[in-house]
C-alpha cells in the first residue's frame, strides 16, 4: 500500500509542477481565414468567397481579385495562352525609389507588370484578353502596360477575333511622365484599326476604373460592361468639389450612377460574367457557344 501512496505522491507532485509553469496562450484565427467585406463590413470565411467568385454573400459587393483570378474565372479551363510575358517597365527618368518598388511589386504579386494579356476561349469562342491588376501599382498604365495592351489589340486585329480588356487602374503612372501618357493615344488608335476591321472590343470596368485609363481604351469598346459598385470617372471626386465649389452627389462616379448618365452599356455581376462575355462573343460570331 505504501508504493501506491508514494506513486499517487509522485505524480501529484509532477501535476502541480506542470501547473506552474506558464500556459501558452489560445492561438488566434490564423490570417486569411476569414475576411471583412469593404462594403458592408460582414465577416465571411475565406473558402466560401473563393467558392462564391470574391462575392459577398451578404451585400453581392464583389471583392478586389487578382488578374489570374479572373482569368481563371472568365477564360475556358487550359484554353489561355500569355503573351509578352518578360515585358517589364523601366526607369527611364531615374525617378527616386521607382526602380526599387517595380523590384518589391514584383516580388509580392509574382507579376512582371499591371497587365496580363493572352489569347483564349470564352464558352468556346476564341477571342483575345487584356487583364489589368490593380495589386501591382494600383494598375497604373506605364510604358510597358500601354505596349502590351497595344499589342494584344493589334494581335487580336491580325488573328480578326474579339478583344476584350479588363480594366483597374489609378491612372497613368507619374514616375515614367510623358511615356506614360502617350500610352493613352497608342492604344486608343490600336482600338480603331481593330474596329475599322469591323472587329469587336469588350472593355469591362472593374473598381476602380479612374485617370488616363479611363479616359482611354476604357471608354472606347464597342459594348462597355462593369461591376457592381465599381468607382469609374477621371478626377477624383474631392478635386472635383474643390474645383467647381458644388456638392457632388453621394452616389457620384459609381458604375450605378454612370450607367444612370449612358456612358456604359450594362452592369453585370461577377458571377454572370463569363455567361454574359459568352453570349456576347456568340452573337458576334452568329453562333452558339461550343
Amino acid at each position: 500500500m505504501d508504493s501506491l501512496f508514494k506513486e499517487r505522491k509522485k505524480r501529484l507532485d509532477i501535476f502541480h509542477q506542470w501547473r506552474k509553469k506558464p500556459q501558452p496562450k489560445a492561438k488566434e484565427i490564423p490570417d486569411h481565414v476569414f475576411m471583412t467585406c469593404s462594403h458592408c463590413h460582414a465577416s465571411i470565411a475565406t473558402m466560401d468567397l473563393i467558392q462564391d467568385q470574391y462575392v459577398c454573400p451578404v451585400c453581392h459587393h464583389p471583392f478586389k481579385i487578382s488578374a489570374r483570378e479572373r482569368i481563371r474565372q472568365v477564360v475556358d479551363e487550359n484554353t489561355f495562352k500569355e503573351t509578352e510575358a518578360k515585358m517589364i517597365s523601366i526607369d527611364p527618368d531615374h525617378f527616386p525609389g521607382y526602380q526599387e518598388k517595380l523590384e518589391r511589386m514584383q516580388h509580392q504579386t509574382g507579376m512582371r507588370e499591371a497587365v496580363i494579356t493572352g489569347v483564349g476561349k470564352i464558352q468556346g469562342h476564341p477571342c483575345v484578353l487584356a487583364v489589368m491588376d490593380s495589386n501591382f501599382f494600383m494598375g497604373s498604365m506605364s510604358a510597358a502596360v500601354g505596349e502590351k495592351i497595344t499589342r494584344a489589340i493589334e494581335l487580336a486585329t491580325k488573328k480578326k477575333v474579339p478583344v476584350i480588356i479588363f480594366c483597374t487602374s489609378g491612372g497613368a503612372r507619374m514616375q515614367e511622365g510623358i511615356l506614360s501618357l502617350v500610352q493613352m493615344a497608342k492604344t486608343s488608335a490600336a482600338l480603331k484599326k481593330h474596329s475599322d476591321a469591323g472587329l469587336l472590343s469588350i472593355t469591362v470596368l472593374t473598381h476602380p476604373t479612374t485617370g488616363g485609363v479611363s479616359a482611354s481604351f476604357a471608354m472606347l469598346g464597342d459594348i462597355i460592361l462593369s461591376e457592381p459598385y465599381a468607382l469609374v470617372g477621371f478626377a477624383g471626386k474631392r478635386v472635383i468639389e474643390d474645383t467647381i465649389h458644388e456638392k457632388l452627389p453621394e452616389n457620384f462616379q459609381t458604375a450605378e450612377f454612370v450607367l444612370e448618365k449612358g456612358f456604359i452599356d450594362r452592369i453585370v455581376p461577377r458571377e454572370k460574367m463569363k455567361q454574359e462575355l459568352g453570349m456576347l462573343l456568340g452573337f458576334h460570331s452568329g453562333r452558339s457557344a461550343s
